[in-house]
C-alpha cells in the first residue's frame, strides 16, 4: 500500500503518514508537530489496467479545531492530469470505503485525500483489471506555513504546491505548517535529512507575531536555514519566496517594531545568494480569502509565479 502513497516524508509506528519526523518530535515547536499530523499533500498516484471503479478503503479521524475553517465538505478528489473525474464525500469512521468511478480503464490517476480528516488508507481494490503504483517522479520539498499547507483553497488539489507540483511533474512533499514554519532550525535539520531533487522555502508571516521577529532577527533565521539546508543539498535547485500580501500586517508594527514590508526585506536581503521570488507583488488584496490567505484563484497564481521560477533555476 505505501508504495502507491506520494508527498510522503516519514511514517508513524500506527502506518500514519507523517510531514515531520517523529524520531525527533521533541525538538519542534507543538503547533509544528500537530500539523504534521494532517497528511497535507498525501495523495495515491495510480497507474490503472482495465479498470473501470475503483474502490479505497479508509479510516478517518474528526477534524482538529484548526481544521474546521474549511469551507468545504471533505472529499476524496480522483484526478486525471489536471482535471477533476470523480469526488466521493469522506466522514470519519473506522472502516469507510470511498468508490470512484474512472472516466478510461486505463491510465494514470491521482487521488488526493480529505486532509482535515486524516485519512489512513487500508487498501485499494477494483471491480478488474489492475493497479500499479505511477512510476517515481523527481522530489520537490517545500517547506513553509499556512499558505504553503493550502490553507484556503477549496480542495488540497488546488493549493499552490500541488499545482505547481503537477505542472513540473515532480513529487512535492508538502512541508507546511500552519500557524507554525518559523524557520526552526530542527526542520531545516529535517528537511536537509530528506533526498530532494528540488526544495523551496517560503516562510515569514507567522514572524510578525507568532511569536514577534525584528527584521534583524528573522535575517539571521533565513541564513542559518539556508545554511542548514545547502549543507545537504549543495547543488540541488533551492528557490526561496519571500511572504505575501498581508493587508493587516503590511504596514503595522510588531512589538518588536517589524511590519511584515520590513520582514518581506529581512528574508530578500538574507536570500541573496540563492534564486529568490519576491512574493509581494504575486497577490493583490482581493486574492485573499480571509485577508491572510489565497482563495483559489491567488493559489493558482502563486504555482504560475514558482513554476516559471523553478524552471529558470533548474
Amino acid at each position: 500500500m505505501k508504495n502507491l502513497l506520494r508527498g510522503l516524508a516519514w511514517w508513524s509506528d500506527d502506518g500514519r503518514p507523517l510531514r515531520a519526523d517523529p524520531a525527533d518530535r521533541d525538538r519542534l515547536p507543538a503547533d509544528t508537530w500537530s500539523r504534521a499530523l494532517v497528511p497535507a499533500g498525501v495523495r495515491l498516484e495510480l497507474r490503472c489496467h482495465g479498470v473501470s471503479a475503483l474502490r479505497i478503503r479508509y479510516a478517518a479521524t474528526e477534524p482538529s479545531l484548526a481544521d474546521t475553517y474549511r469551507d468545504s465538505a471533505p472529499v476524496f478528489t480522483l484526478l486525471s492530469g489536471d482535471e477533476v473525474a470523480d469526488e466521493v464525500p469522506a466522514r470519519p469512521t473506522d472502516d469507510g470505503t470511498a468508490v470512484f468511478e474512472l472516466p478510461c480503464p486505463d491510465g494514470e490517476f491521482t487521488v488526493h485525500l480529505p486532509e482535515a480528516l486524516s485519512p489512513v488508507i487500508r487498501a485499494v481494490g477494483t471491480d478488474a483489471g489492475t493497479v500499479e503504483a505511477a512510476p517515481a517522479r523527481p522530489r520537490w520539498v517545500v517547506y513553509g506555513d499556512s499558505i504553503v499547507e493550502g490553507w484556503s483553497a477549496s480542495r488540497p488539489h488546488l493549493a499552490w504546491p500541488a499545482i505547481a507540483g503537477r505542472a513540473l511533474g515532480v513529487d512535492t512533499v508538502n512541508l507546511g505548517y500552519a500557524g507554525a514554519a518559523r524557520g526552526e532550525l530542527a526542520s531545516a535539520e529535517q528537511l536537509a535529512s530528506l533526498d530532494a531533487d528540488l526544495v523551496t522555502i517560503a516562510f515569514g508571516t507567522n514572524c510578525w507575531a507568532r511569536p514577534p521577529h525584528s527584521a534583524a532577527l528573522l535575517y539571521e533565521v533565513v541564513r542559518a536555514f539556508l545554511t542548514v539546508v545547502r549543507q545537504s543539498h549543495p547543488h540541488v535547485p533551492l528557490l526561496v519566496v519571500s511572504p505575501v500580501v498581508r493587508p493587516d500586517a503590511d504596514t503595522t508594527a510588531n512589538r518588536l517594531g517589524a511590519t511584515l514590508a520590513d520582514l518581506r526585506d529581512a528574508v530578500e536581503r538574507a536570500a541573496h545568494d540563492v534564486p529568490l521570488l519576491p512574493g509581494g507583488r504575486l497577490l493583490d488584496p482581493a486574492h485573499l480569502a480571509d485577508g491572510v490567505h489565497p482563495g483559489d484563484a491567488g493559489h493558482a497564481l502563486l504555482a504560475e509565479a514558482v513554476v516559471e521560477a523553478l524552471r529558470k533555476t533548474s
